[in-house]
């Protein structure tokens, strides 16, 4: 990652997505993290670099996107652990409580992942994006219950305040077959 900001740009259009992409790399200097059509039919471009520079680059995006932009975000100093939970490639940690947050919008589930890992101390398990599962995304982490607790209320906060929570879980001590599914 080339920056510690990074921004996304959702969009319902999948040929304004293209033109977004464009314009956001034309605008300042940053870098491609993500840049793919999702489910269900829409596109996301989500970049990375220094904050002045992602700032002006979403701020483009969002005005060429205008009336297909789903949702957006610009975070400033983005937890290290998101880009792993994202990509997955995050060793799986000892799974002690689940949390699981699942949103409407790639940029809300990003932008709670980040919130999560930040309120408590918690490991980020997988950042799921849009693909397969209906346009929508989740986080899902561990750690001990009340850090558990802590992290999937910050974040479902985030996406609550957009109005685009589907639903936030806590397991205290889930089966390991429930833990399968994400080896």
């Amino acid at each position: 990652m080339k920056g510690a900001a990074i921004g996304i740009v959702e969009t319902s259009s999948i040929a304004k997505g293209y033109e977004v992409a464009d314009a956001v790399l034309k605008r300042a200097d940053v870098e491609i993290v993500v840049n793919r059509t999702i489910c269900p039919g829409k596109y996301m471009v989500l970049i990375s670099g220094d904050v002045d520079a992602v700032n002006a680059s979403i701020e483009t995006g969002v005005k060429i996107g205008a009336h297909t932009v789903v949702d957006y975000f610009i975070i400033p100093n983005v937890h290290p652990e998101v880009f792993p939970a994202i990509s997955g490639v995050t060793h799986l940690p000892e799974i002690k409580a689940l949390g699981v947050i699942e949103g409407f919008s790639v940029a809300s589930v990003i932008e709670a992942a980040d919130a999560a890992v930040k309120a408590a101390a918690v490991q980020l398990i997988t950042v799921h994006l849009a693909m397969a599962i209906g346009g929508k995304g989740f986080v899902s982490l561990t750690g001990e219950v009340g850090d558990v607790e802590a992290a999937v209320a910050a974040g479902a906060a985030v996406i609550e305040s957009k109005g685009l929570l589907v639903e936030k879980i806590v397991i205290p001590s889930p089966r390991k077959e429930i833990i399968d599914e994400f080896i």
